[in-house]
């Protein structure tokens, strides 16, 4: 009973030195010893990663909700676009340009409103936008790309000639903010004619999606 309790008394102040090894302990028990002091360094290292964890989720919860996104950039706003496109109130269904690549692409928004004139009757119950005015938005904003030095294109004789595999993935109503991009796939300017693919996303959805044909003419 004497050499158990010098036992323990070792183990706790970790001063096996004092004790002779020949007569309180044996080669098991100096293994079993070292090995219970183990687990507590490991348990230690995990809550001190819990806490970090809860800092700055503490820390994210702070920042109020409206300052925790940023607004969409400005390339081309308002004034620009009516430069470009011929279409007026109540027709013209691009808000702003948020990226724009010379004779390549164009990215662009809507801000779907209560107060769209198609709401009323479409419908009064759901407001849900229609998705032929997504797809002539976003036919819009192949103008936006067509309509430039680079590609060429007539303001005065530029039409949307045709659309092919468009699919409508999930309905935008009021109070989204629908995001457009437009790419240009091919390009003859002997005939004047475009293909070019489109995508509509809120957030990170994709809402509606197609292939896209322009026609170009010239200045008579």
């Amino acid at each position: 009973m004497a050499a158990s309790s010098s036992v323990f008394t070792a183990s706790s102040s970790r001063n096996l030195a004092t004790i002779p090894l020949h007569q309180s302990l044996s080669p098991p028990l100096l293994r079993s010893s070292s090995v219970a002091f183990r687990p507590k360094r490991r348990s230690s290292s995990l809550v001190l990663c819990s806490t970090d964890e809860s800092k700055s989720t503490a820390e994210e919860k702070e920042i109020p909700i409206e300052l925790r996104y940023e607004a969409f950039p400005t390339v081309m706003d308002i004034n620009k676009i009516q430069e470009i496109l011929p279409h007026r109130f109540p027709f013209l269904l691009v808000d702003r340009v948020i990226e724009y690549t010379a004779g390549v692409s164009a990215v662009a928004i809507k801000n779907v409103t209560i107060n769209d004139n198609f709401f009323p009757g479409h419908f009064p119950e759901r407001p849900i936008m229609p998705g032929v005015l997504m797809v002539e938005a976003m036919a819009q904003v192949g103008g936006i790309v067509m309509l430039q030095p680079e590609v060429g294109g007539s303001k005065s004789n530029f039409f949307f000639a045709g659309i092919d595999k468009v699919r409508f993935r999930k309905p935008v109503i009021a109070g989204d903010t629908l995001v457009m991009r437009m790419t240009l796939v091919k390009l003859q300017k002997r005939f004047g004619i475009a293909k070019m693919e489109g995508k509509a996303y809120v957030g990170n959805s994709l809402v509606c999606e197609g292939e896209f044909l322009m026609a170009m003419g010239k200045e008579e």
